[in-house]
């Protein structure tokens, strides 16, 4: 069997999957993590590990565009520069992507962390995340439930002369500049040098090695994938696939993301046959719970995880539900949208990945607001009952 261009891409996407996943297990990277302890501790370590994945990837993209070594057109996959602005989609999809990953317990890469480390819970969220993911992608539920009423809200930037949603291009476009490029290394290496220096301030930061690990692996690794496949591999990539006598699934410019290969998986699981559908997403879907895996064996780290109770697998199904329709919504997840997408500078991606963390926190703070007036109402039971004003009280509470 030939080893095509076609197949050189997927294993390098695999490989650097695996590095993710195991870097990722060991370092604790946690997206909704980071939104946990900046809200309910103070503590902005891993937030800003997660910011410098961001910086990384946008330093690197920033490069390579500069030296000709990327090329990023419009229809990337997904389309973070159209001109297409579905600002209303960024907000709703994130929120609610935002709103699963806290139920869920973590963020679509973490679930794929946690799988394989051994935890059963993030599997039935990958299940039903990835099912919810597929009937947006592939069947009509997003053209007749969200497109009819969020569809008139998109703003058409070429009708303003702006080419793109690029920053560079919305500011180039609105003082009339007709060539952008200079102004988006120029706003991008201010955005990176700004990133850089808020991150590093913290000792928070500073202060813990796998923090600086964790967020350098994954901003690499968007930029690998958007080098792979937005550099001369990726012409041939394409070429490749034209003439391929089965056209292979998403091949364009891309780079890591991971609700839509979850649908993706779903899809290709109902035609285990076709080989075709096997494309980037899946690849690095694998990888990561393979790499996570590999290393949670060799750390002994490996643990059997259940649901704690009833309400906690409702919780975590209902997560899956609202992240797998709440990513694709948003065209991405927390790395989707708020790495691999705020990389290319798109304002969508900037909203996405804001919406993400606003969701989180909010449903942080309900859950925290529930538990405590819980904890209320039980310590006064409690209490009462330890004053013989009501003896049985305390009886349900501790069975």
């Amino acid at each position: 069997m030939e080893f095509t261009i076609h197949n050189q891409v997927l294993l390098l996407v695999f490989v650097i999957a695996l590095i993710m996943g195991a870097v990722a297990n060991k370092t604790n990277f946690c997206t909704m993590g980071a939104v946990s302890d900046w809200v309910n501790m103070g503590d902005t370590g891993r937030l800003r590990a997660w910011l410098f994945a961001i910086a990384v990837a946008l330093s690197g993209l920033l490069i390579f565009e500069a030296i000709g070594w990327v090329n990023l057109p419009a229809n990337t996959f997904p389309p973070y520069r159209t001109a297409n602005f579905a600002w209303l989609r960024y907000l709703l999809g994130g929120a609610m992507f935002g709103i699963g990953m806290t139920l869920a317990s973590g963020c679509a890469n973490r679930t794929l962390v946690r799988i394989g480390g051994g935890n059963i819970k993030s599997l039935m969220v990958l299940i039903v995340a990835g099912y919810a993911a597929y009937l947006m992608l592939w069947t009509d539920l997003f053209d007749s439930v969200f497109m009819s009423w969020i569809g008139p809200t998109i703003i058409n930037l070429s009708n303003f002369n702006i080419e793109s949603q690029e920053i560079g291009a919305i500011v180039g476009g609105i003082f009339g500049m007709e060539d952008t490029t200079t102004l988006h290394l120029v706003l991008g290496g201010i955005a990176a040098i700004v990133l850089l220096l808020f991150i590093f301030k913290s000792k928070d930061f500073r202060g813990r090695f796998d923090n600086v690990l964790g967020g350098a692996t994954i901003g690499l690794a968007v930029v690998a994938g958007w080098y792979i496949t937005g550099g001369s591999m990726g012409q041939e990539w394409k070429e490749y696939a034209e003439f391929a006598p089965e056209i292979p699934s998403r091949v364009a410019v891309q780079s890591y993301t991971f609700v839509s290969p979850m649908g993706d998986s779903a899809r290709y699981l109902m035609q285990p046959t076709q080989l075709s559908l096997v494309n980037f997403g899946i690849m690095a879907l694998s990888g990561v719970i393979l790499g996570s895996f590999i290393y949670a064996i060799v750390r002994r780290r490996f643990r059997i995880e259940w649901f704690a109770s009833i309400s906690d697998f409702v919780n975590h199904m209902i997560g899956g539900v609202l992240m797998g329709i709440g990513g694709v919504l948003a065209m991405g997840c927390t790395i989707g949208q708020g790495v691999t997408g705020v990389s290319t500078l798109a304002v969508g991606s900037i909203l996405a990945f804001a919406a993400i963390i606003f969701g989180s926190a909010l449903t942080m703070k309900v859950q925290y607001y529930m538990l405590d007036e819980q904890g209320f109402w039980r310590a006064l039971r409690l209490g009462l009952a330890d004053m013989k004003l009501l003896p049985s009280a305390g009886k349900p509470e501790t069975a």
